[in-house]
C-alpha cells in the first residue's frame, strides 16, 4: 500500500471514502494498525488518561507528546500521522504555537491537531503559513473540560449549534485540511459535514461524518475507567491479557516456567 498523504485525506471527502483514524502511543501498536491499513494514526493527548493515568488531558506536556510521537513515527510506514498539540502549547500565542507544532513535525508527525474554533483561527493561520498541516477539533474539546463543566455533549441549543457551525467554518477558513467533530448531536455533525469542503472526522458525532476516530484502548476493550456512550468495543482484550499474565504468574510460582525448552 502506498504512503497516505494530506492530499489523499483531503480527496477522500469528494470521493465519498470514509476516513479511518485511530489513536496510537507506541511503535508496536502503530505498526499493527499500519499493517491493517488505517488511513490516519493520531498520537492523542488522550494518552494522559489511557497511558499516564492522569484524570484528564491537561497534565500532558510537550515532552510527553514528543516522546510518544517519535515512537509512533518509528512504528508506522504508510498511515498519515497526526499529533495533538497539548494544553498550553498553542494558547500562549502564535509564536509558541508555530514553534511547538514544528517540534512535533521534527519528532515525526506529518500534521498537528489543536482544539478550538473561532478563538484559534489566527493560530491555525499562523501554523499553516509555515507549511505545517493542521487538523481542527470542535465541539466537545477535552482541554476545555473545566469551562464545559465536564465531558458534556455540545450543540444542544440553537445558539450552541450556530456557534459550533461558525467554529467549524472558521477552522476551514483558517486553512485546516480536516476537522474532528466531537460530542455533538448527529444531525448537527451532519449539517457541519455538508457545509464544509474539508473532511470531518467524528467521535461521538454520529454516522454522517466523513470519517471516524476512536481511542485504541476503548475499541480494544482495554480501558474500563469510564465507557462513553459513543464507543463501540470491537474487541474485549482485557480478559485475554489478564488470563495470559495469570497463567505466567501461576507457572512461575509453581516452578513450571522456565522449563528445559526455555533454558540455555
Amino acid at each position: 500500500m502506498k504512503k497516505t498523504t494530506v492530499l489523499d485525506i483531503a480527496r477522500m471527502k469528494a470521493e465519498k471514502r470514509k476516513v479511518v483514524m485511530i489513536t496510537a502511543y507506541d511503535a508496536l501498536f502503530a505498526k499493527i494498525f499500519d499493517e491493517v491499513g488505517v488511513d490516519v494514526i493520531l498520537v492523542g493527548d488522550s494518552l494522559g488518561q489511557v497511558v499516564l493515568g492522569l484524570p484528564n488531558t491537561l497534565g500532558v506536556t510537550m515532552e510527553d507528546m514528543l516522546r510518544h510521537t517519535g515512537a509512533v513515527a518509528r512504528g508506522r510506514r504508510r498511515a498519515y500521522l497526526v499529533a495533538d498539540m497539548p494544553f498550553l502549547s498553542f494558547q500562549t500565542g502564535p509564536g509558541d504555537a508555530i514553534r511547538n507544532a514544528g517540534r512535533l513535525l521534527q519528532a515525526g508527525a506529518e500534521a498537528v491537531k489543536l482544539e478550538g474554533g473561532r478563538n484559534v483561527e489566527a493560530t491555525i493561520r499562523a501554523i499553516v503559513s509555515c507549511d505545517i498541516p493542521v487538523m481542527g477539533h470542535v465541539g466537545l474539546t477535552p482541554q476545555s473540560v473545566h469551562r464545559m463543566g465536564g465531558y458534556r455533549v455540545q450543540g444542544k441549543t440553537d445558539a450552541q449549534r450556530e456557534r459550533l457551525l461558525d467554529d467549524a467554518r472558521a477552522v476551514q477558513e483558517a486553512g485546516a485540511f480536516a476537522v474532528v467533530l466531537e460530542g455533538m448531536p448527529a444531525d448537527l455533525a451532519a449539517a457541519i459535514t455538508e457545509a464544509l469542503e474539508i473532511p470531518t472526522i467524528g467521535i461521538g458525532a454520529g454516522p454522517r461524518c466523513d470519517g471516524q476516530v476512536l481511542v485504541m484502548q476503548d475499541l480494544l476493550g482495554l480501558f474500563d475507567e469510564f465507557r462513553p456512550k459513543f464507543v463501540k468495543r470491537f474487541g474485549e482484550l482485557k480478559g485475554p491479557v489478564q488470563d495470559a499474565v495469570r497463567a505466567y504468574a501461576d507457572e512461575v510460582r509453581e516452578g513450571k516456567f522456565p522449563g528445559r525448552e526455555h533454558s540455555f
